[in-house]
């Protein structure tokens, strides 16, 4: 008994199966309790209406031979339709005796007695109880009625019933069984995919990636599939992104440090000589891994949920002033054009102002690398529903078709994001500081040479 409770409670295919099956043999049996209750009470009503019309129709031709009533209990008797005193069997034989009916007048005068009906009196009256008016030269002559239950059946009638009841057995067993057998199936069927689930979960758990499991259906089963699909990729492309990540931040670590050893190495031994411009060299090496840090240290602090942010009113034409302003020499000296359009009367956003400098100087910083001498850099602010719009588009090399859905991951290189001056972090920082002030950002291309746009999008 304990083996079996502890298998119906680890089993969910058992569990749904015995669910159905109690379900199903309720209906069965609450469907065939009806149907013998209807036929019997059916059959039952069959038989009385008979016994009163047998007895009415021997009744009515009964008046029409005589004209009266005198001496018809003994003719009735004589047909049987009268049960005799101390007979159970009229007629002998085995059918059974004739219901108790009672005879009256046209003024309710018994004639025939039977049960509350006593022979002279006048007849009481009782509710419920079928009555069939005798007519003759369409006058009412009398009335029958029947006293007590319904009659017995004969032995063809009893043996009617009796293979009634065994046909509603039969089926009522056939129905258990399809019950039964339609239960286990669809147990089965809706149990598989959580195993394949759970085996699937079980390997991934035990290191094994990128597991997936055949989706099976369109409903919630399926949707539970598809996201488990969905998350196991998305676990095995982060950890491909983790290793990527820190084969580039070993790269990005390995060249400055292996330019400031090797200075400092000659210096040392004498094999070169100090200069300005060696030390300019180091210093600018120096400096790229001071940025390559704090852009590390960043992530992880809005990885973590931990980046702090002071929230204020702010307005967008104040940052995208200061944003060029800050821009505009460097842009000189690359030759390259920086161009400013605003909107009048913006909306004031809710960010941090230094925050959100940071993410614009990001992509300004990204254009400016990417944008040749004789291109153009063009800041925007603009109003569009309840949102405001700061974008930030170049003329520069754009961004390939299959590139652009990954240029906001960290250290992606699928373009020269991380050329010379850039720790291939910038794009992901910006999303990080985006997002978590509630905005969104984005960015579009026409592919490449036909320069590229980044957009932030900030609720107002």
């Amino acid at each position: 008994m304990g083996r079996a409770r502890s298998l119906i409670k680890r089993s969910l295919t058992l569990k749904l199966t015995l669910a159905f099956m109690a379900v199903s043999l309720t209906g069965i049996a609450l469907v065939a309790l009806l149907v013998w209750g209807i036929t019997l009470t059916e059959f039952n009503r069959f038989m009385q209406d008979r016994a009163l019309t047998d007895f009415a129709t021997a009744a009515t031709s009964y008046y029409q031979a005589h004209g009266s009533w005198g001496g018809v209990e003994a003719a009735l008797r004589q047909q049987g339709l009268i049960p005799t005193a101390g007979q159970p069997q009229a007629g002998g034989g085995n059918n059974p005796p004739p219901p108790p009916i009672a005879l009256t007048d046209a003024q309710g005068q018994v004639i025939i007695a039977a049960g509350l009906f006593h022979q002279g009196t006048q007849a009481p009256v009782t509710a419920g109880q079928q009555k069939i008016a005798i007519m003759v030269k369409n006058q009412v002559v009398g009335y029958v009625q029947m006293e007590g239950g319904p009659p017995s059946p004969d032995p063809i009638e009893a043996r009617y019933l009796a293979r009634t009841d065994q046909a509603l057995v039969l089926a009522a067993l056939g129905a258990v069984i399809i019950a039964v057998l339609l239960g286990l199936f669809l147990a089965r069927t809706i149990t598989r995919p959580v195993r394949d689930l759970t085996v699937a979960t079980r390997a991934l758990a035990e290191g094994r990636p990128n597991q997936q499991v055949q989706v099976r259906s369109q409903d919630e089963l399926g949707e539970l599939t598809k996201t488990f699909n969905k998350m196991s990729a998305d676990l095995e492309n982060a950890k491909a992104l983790r290793r990527q990540m820190t084969a580039d931040i070993a790269h990005d670590l390995r060249t400055p440090l292996a330019v400031i050893t090797g200075y400092l190495e000659g210096l040392k031994d004498g094999v070169i000589k100090p200069s300005p411009k060696r030390f300019t060299a180091m210093h600018d090496e120096a400096l790229f891994l001071q940025r390559l840090v704090e852009d590390l240290r960043t992530l992880s602090l809005a990885d973590a949920g931990e980046l702090s942010m002071v929230l204020q009113p702010v307005r967008p034409a104040e940052l995208v002033a200061r944003l060029a302003a800050s821009y505009q020499h460097q842009a000189e000296q690359n030759a390259v054009r920086l161009t400013v359009s605003v909107e009048p009367d913006l909306p004031v956003i809710n960010a941090d102002p230094e925050r959100m400098q940071q993410a614009l100087s990001n992509l300004v910083s990204n254009a400016m690398r990417f944008t040749p001498a004789g291109g153009e850099i063009h800041l925007l602010a603009r109003q569009e529903g309840h949102a405001v719009w700061m974008e930030v588009s170049d003329t520069g090399s754009g961004i390939g078709p299959q590139v652009l859905p990954h240029v906001f991951e960290r250290f992606y290189q699928g373009d020269n994001s991380r050329q010379e001056g850039g720790s291939g972090l910038g794009l992901a920082i910006a999303r990080s500081i985006i997002e978590l002030q509630g905005g969104k950002i984005s960015a579009a291309g026409s592919g490449v040479g036909a320069g590229s746009i980044f957009s932030i999008q900030m609720p107002c």
